[in-house]
């Protein structure tokens, strides 16, 4: 098998022009880099020609039956032979190169996960950089009293709890060690298990200000009522999850 620095894995639901705007991102912006790049088709969708003028390597993977986003993430890993493992939406789109100083970032031992800004259409910072959930402040929100971000973001990087999965970045044997995502998770709540994971082994999560990338979210479960219902059932396996507890011990010993 090839060796790469960067393997990035994209997963498609039937969103192929996103994923063809993506990858024209990265043949602009990142081409020169040791990379490759491996797609998942979670449902089956023709593939324009374009597809075949890219330079970098690009791996198709098809399903036979849709999975879930951490299991579709997992099993891209095992084909992946970067140093360095991305996981990012198909709703991305990059306006430079964000990978040097994102892989840079992971140079530090204490960090295990490192996400870029993620801005709106517009330039709008979004809130992808969150403190860990509760049901105390779960309610808190349904009320409408905690509104706003949980974090100040200016210039130096910050240390959330953690990331939005839209874009985050880890290093191979962190992967590995983690098992990668839990995959009793369908969807939601896989990119927060994910950092509580790593916070419960001394790894922080770190967001990188400094590059930023453009995030044209589609927010199902805002607009149809069984993506809704996912994201509450998802929502409760963590909070009766040993992850949590264990999250929540920690936090109240300190």
């Amino acid at each position: 098998m090839k060796h790469f620095v960067l393997s990035l894995s994209v997963v498609s639901h039937g969103q192929v022009a996103l994923v063809s705007d993506l990858l024209s991102d990265i043949q602009k912006y990142c081409a020169e880099d040791a990379l490759e790049v491996l797609l998942t088709l979670n449902v089956p969708e023709p593939l324009p020609d374009l597809f075949n003028q890219f330079t970098f390597p690009l791996k198709v993977i098809h399903n036979t039956v849709p999975l879930g986003f951490g299991e579709n993430h997992n099993r891209a890993f095992e084909q992946a032979s970067g140093d360095f493992f991305c996981v990012i939406n198909p709703d991305i789109r990059l306006d430079g190169n964000v990978f040097p100083i994102v892989m840079t970032g992971l140079g530090d031992a204490s960090i295990g996960l490192v996400a870029p800004l993620v801005v709106d259409g517009s330039g709008a910072v979004e809130d992808s950089a969150r403190r860990f959930p509760t049901p105390l402040k779960i309610l808190c929100k349904l009320i409408g009293r905690c509104a706003g971000s949980d974090y100040v973001i200016r210039d130096a990087p910050i240390y959330p709890d953690w990331v939005g999965g839209m874009f985050m970045v880890l290093r191979r044997d962190v992967y590995k060690e983690l098992n990668g995502f839990n995959q009793k998770y369908f969807l939601y709540y896989e990119d927060v298990d994910l950092c509580a994971r790593l916070w419960l082994k001394g790894l922080k999560v770190a967001l990188i200000p400094k590059v930023r990338a453009t995030h044209r979210a589609q927010r199902s479960s805002h607009k149809k009522i069984r993506y809704f219902w996912i994201h509450i059932r998802s929502m409760l396996r963590f909070f009766f999850s040993s992850t949590f507890l264990r999250l929540m011990c920690l936090r109240t010993r300190r």
